[in-house]
C-alpha cells in the first residue's frame, strides 16, 4: 500500500459515524497482538499530553531506549503519529504498517475507526523496528480511546478542562470519569492539577481498581523552578540562535518523586505549564524505573534528553519568519479550548513584549466548529487587530460565525483560508511586525508548511 492509500485509509474510517466505544482490541487479534509484552506510558487529560508525552520520549531515549509514541493530532505530515525516539517513520514505512493492518481487517467483520487503525498501525511498526517501550497519548477520552488496550501499566491524566462535551460530558466530574477509565488494575498512576470536582471523580474511579500506585503532582511529585540559563549553557542544548534570531533562556527546575531529587532539569519548551509537564514525564520515568522497565541511570544523561525536547506549534516562535515578501516573527501555538488559551495567553504575551519592538501583534485565528469560540476569543487582548480565518479542515468554524461572537470588538477582519489570513496580518503588522497564530493545531500545521517549516 502506497503512503497516499493509507491516508486515504484512515481518512475514510474518519468520515464514518461509529457509536463512541473501542474498536481496536478484534484488530489487534487478528494482527496476532503486534502489543504483546509492550509497556511504557499512557498520558491522558484535556492538555498537555503532547509535551508531556515528548519529554517522556526524550529523557528515555537519552538513557539508550527505543521508545515508540503516536502523538496527535498530526501538524503536517501523517507519518508524524508514528514515531521511534520522537523520529516519524518514514513513507516506506508508514505505508507497510497500514498494508498489515489493511490486510488484517479485510477480515474482519466488526466496524472499525481511524482512531483503532492509526494504533493497530503504530503497534505493528513497533513490531517491526523493535521497541523498548511506548508512550501513548490518549485521544480525546480515555476509557474508550483505542489506545487503552495497550496494557502499558504507568498511566498519566495531566489535567481536566471542559473541552469535547459534546461527547466526553459537560461536568468535570463526567470528563474525569473518561479520562480516569484508563486506569488498569495494577498500574502505576500519577496525577497533574485536577479541579476539586474532577479529582474527586478520579478517587472513585481509583478506589474501583486494586493494587494501584498513585503519585499525585503537589504531593508525592514536588516542581520547583530554579534559575535560567542561556540555551547553551543548559546542559546537553542546543543554542537557538538562528531560525528565532536570539537564544532562548532555558527554565531549570527541580523535581522531587518518591525515587528522589533531580536537580537542574532544563525545560526547553516555552510557558510556565511545561514545568508541571515536564515534572509528570520525569515521574513517569520514574515510575519506569520502580517497575524494572528503565534502569539506573546518570543523571547526566536524563538532563541531556530533556534539553533537546522540541515540540512544534506550541509556543512556537519563528524569527526571523518569511511568507511572500513579508519577514518578521510569527508565534504559534495550538490553544484549542478556553482552558489552554487562558493558560498560555500570559506567556504569549511575555514573548512579545520580550521579543517585539514594533507595532501591535496581530492575531490570526482558526477553530473547529465544535469548540467553544466565543470563551477563547474573550482571553485574546482586544487591543491586538484579530483575522479570523478557517482552515482546510471539514471541522473548521465559519469566520463569519466567529466574527458574530465578537461583534464588539474593534479592528476584526475576515480571510477565506490560511495563506489569506498570513497575508492580510503581514500587512496589518507590516515589516519586521509580529504575527500570533493561536487556535486549532490544524491552523498551525498549516501555518508551518506556508513558513516552509519542515514536518516536525
Amino acid at each position: 500500500m502506497e503512503y497516499q492509500r493509507a491516508r486515504d485509509l484512515t481518512a475514510r474510517r474518519r468520515a464514518v459515524k461509529l457509536p463512541v466505544k473501542n474498536y481496536l482490541p478484534p484488530l489487534l487479534a487478528a494482527l496476532d497482538r503486534p502489543d504483546r509484552g509492550l509497556r511504557g506510558i499512557l498520558v491522558a487529560g484535556t492538555n498537555g499530553k503532547g509535551s508531556t508525552c515528548a519529554f517522556a520520549v526524550s529523557g528515555l531515549a537519552a538513557l539508550g531506549l527505543r521508545v515508540g509514541s503516536m502523538p496527535g493530532p498530526a501538524l503536517q505530515e501523517a507519518t508524524e503519529r508514528i514515531r521511534v525516539n520522537n523520529v516519524p517513520a518514514s513513507r516506506i514505512a508508514y505505508a507497510a504498517a497500514y498494508t498489515e493492518v489493511d490486510a488484517a481487517a479485510q477480515r474482519l467483520s466488526d466496524p472499525l475507526d481511524a482512531p483503532a487503525l492509526r494504533a493497530a498501525a503504530a503497534a505493528v511498526h513497533y513490531r517491526r523496528v523493535g521497541v523498548d517501550l511506548a508512550v501513548m497519548e490518549a485521544s480525546a477520552g480515555g476509557r474508550d480511546t483505542a489506545v487503552n488496550s495497550f496494557d502499558l501499566g504507568v498511566k498519566v491524566i495531566t489535567n481536566v478542562a471542559l473541552d469535547h462535551t459534546e461527547f466526553l460530558g459537560e461536568t468535570y466530574a463526567e470528563i474525569a470519569w473518561a479520562k480516569a477509565g484508563v486506569v488498569r488494575d495494577g498500574d502505576h498512576v500519577i496525577l497533574g492539577d485536577l479541579p476539586p470536582e474532577a479529582a474527586a471523580s478520579v478517587r472513585r474511579v481509583l478506589a474501583e481498581r486494586s493494587g494501584l500506585t498513585v503519585w499525585r503532582l503537589g504531593e508525592e511529585i514536588q516542581v520547583a523552578a530554579g534559575a535560567s540559563a542561556g540555551a547553551e549553557e543548559a546542559e546537553g542544548a542546543e543554542s537557538s540562535e538562528g531560525e528565532e534570531g536570539a537564544t532562548a533562556r532555558t527554565r531549570l527546575v527541580e523535581v522531587r518523586t518518591p525515587l528522589g531529587v533531580h536537580h537542574d532539569l532544563p525545560c526547553p519548551l516555552r510557558g510556565t505549564h511545561q514545568q508541571r509537564n515536564l515534572a509528570l514525564a520525569v515521574a513517569g520515568i520514574d515510575a519506569l524505573r520502580e517497575r524494572g522497565l528503565v534502569p539506573d541511570f546518570d543523571e547526566h544523561r536524563l538532563r541531556t534528553g530533556l534539553a533537546a525536547t522540541t515540540w512544534p506549534g506550541r509556543l512556537e516562535l519563528v524569527r526571523p519568519a518569511r511568507f511572500d515578501d513579508w519577514s518578521g516573527s510569527v508565534l504559534m501555538d495550538g490553544a484549542h479550548n478556553p482552558h489552554s488559551v487562558a493558560a498560555v495567553l500570559p506567556d504569549i504575551v511575555d514573548i512579545v513584549r520580550k521579543t517585539g519592538a514594533g507595532p501591535t501583534p496581530v492575531l490570526v485565528f482558526a477553530v473547529e466548529g465544535t469548540k467553544a469560540a466565543d470563551e477563547m476569543l474573550a482571553e485574546l487582548p482586544a487591543d491586538w487587530p484579530l483575522v479570523l480565518t478557517r482552515t482546510a479542515s471539514q471541522k473548521a468554524a465559519d469566520p463569519d460565525d466567529l466574527a458574530r461572537l465578537v461583534a464588539d470588538r474593534p479592528h476584526v477582519h475576515h480571510a477565506v483560508d490560511v495563506p489569506a489570513a498570513l497575508r492580510q496580518a503581514a500587512h496589518l503588522t507590516g515589516p519586521d511586525g509580529q504575527i500570533v497564530v493561536i487556535g486549532s493545531l490544524t491552523l498551525v500545521g498549516e501555518t508551518r508548511t506556508l513558513l516552509g517549516l519542515p514536518p516536525g
